[in-house]
């Protein structure tokens, strides 16, 4: 029986061909799938580029037609209404551009002239403007700096010695000045209160700097910022967001243009920076202090706790400073 079976057996064989034509199968067939997949996901990023560049653009546009940190003539007035104040608003042309500046008081005992920063306007100062003890003390002007507020929104000047000729005309032609004259500046603006004073020394008696950019270099520049210059970028940044750009690439070389200069300030100067300003460095007191050699005085102040922004949070203070100002310089009979 067992030789019988042993005949009768028949041994099973694998079928070759059929194993290789699944493996084929399944091979084309995972392929297959992967595609699909593939398409799937590019198809899903491409719709949320899409999505995410369309959005990014409307934000550009919200931002750049509701950040513009200044107000219209319109919204000042009604500002200094609703403080009994009252307020003129002028405009003068130059360097073929219309400047706009705006005034409160009638004090004819001195004059007070303030000077934004990057970005901001002249309503940077309003509740300077509207204080009930600087306008017992002084007329105060504010401008909008060339390429901020309505001075020609991003049309910017990047040059300090220009901008100091641009704000000139407010105490020097376009109105009976009455001395003493202060300047009170904040970054950026600061070098060109310094400038206007280097260059017209009968025409400006004290300097109030406040968060001062003076030092070439010592300041914070981000890694996109040369970047957002280029025009397939700078379209979409905010307009008013523009000139300070600019401005923050030429700072170094034009604070450079006036390192011969310093020796040409004769007027006393408070100096006031925040002493965890991370934007403009502390290193910029030391430079004041080896600059201002013939200033008659020098006051600096590190305010504890306090960042790159102080004309708002720390207005009482600057307000003091302001009026001690006023007494110094005639302390110091300057003109």
């Amino acid at each position: 029986m067992l030789i019988a079976a042993a005949h009768t057996f028949k041994p099973i064989h694998t079928n070759d061909d059929s194993l290789r034509f699944n493996a084929v199968y399944l091979r084309i067939s995972f392929q297959l799938l992967t595609c699909m997949m593939l398409k799937k996901i590019i198809r899903f990023t491409l719709r949320l580029v899409l999505i995410t560049v369309a959005l990014f653009v409307i934000f550009l546009l919200i931002a750049d037609r509701y950040v513009q940190f200044r107000m219209d003539d319109e919204e000042l007035q009604q500002y200094f209404n609703a403080k009994h104040v009252p307020l003129h608003i002028g405009h003068y042309k130059t360097f073929g551009r219309t400047m706009r500046y705006a005034w409160t008081g009638n004090d004819t005992s001195a004059t007070i002239l303030f000077i934004h920063g990057a970005p901001g306007s002249l309503s940077y100062y309003r509740d300077y403007l509207a204080d009930s003890q600087l306008l017992t003390k002084a007329t105060m002007f504010s401008v909008d700096r060339p390429g901020y507020g309505y001075s020609g929104l991003a049309e910017t000047v990047p040059f300090i010695e220009q901008q100091a000729l641009m704000i000139k005309p407010i105490i020097d032609s376009l109105h009976k000045i009455h001395h003493p004259v202060i300047i009170v500046a904040a970054s950026y603006g600061t070098a060109v209160a310094c400038r206007i004073t280097m260059d017209n020394p009968f025409l400006v008696d004290g300097l109030v700097l406040i968060g001062p950019a003076l030092a070439p270099g010592e300041e914070k520049t981000l890694w996109f910022t040369p970047a957002i210059e280029h025009p397939l970028l700078n379209w979409g940044v905010p307009r008013v967001l523009r000139p300070a750009n600019t401005e923050k690439l030429h700072h170094k070389e034009e604070l450079e243009k006036l390192l011969p200069l310093w020796p040409k300030l004769h007027v006393p100067v408070i100096y006031m920076q925040g002493a965890n300003d991370g934007l403009i460095y502390t290193t910029n007191l030391d430079f004041a202090k080896k600059q201002l050699v013939n200033v008659p005085y020098l006051e600096t102040n590190l305010v504890p706790g306090r960042g790159h922004l102080l004309v708002r949070p720390e207005r009482k203070l600057i307000t003091q400073k302001i009026i001690k100002m006023l007494g110094l310089v005639k302390q110091y009979q300057v003109k």
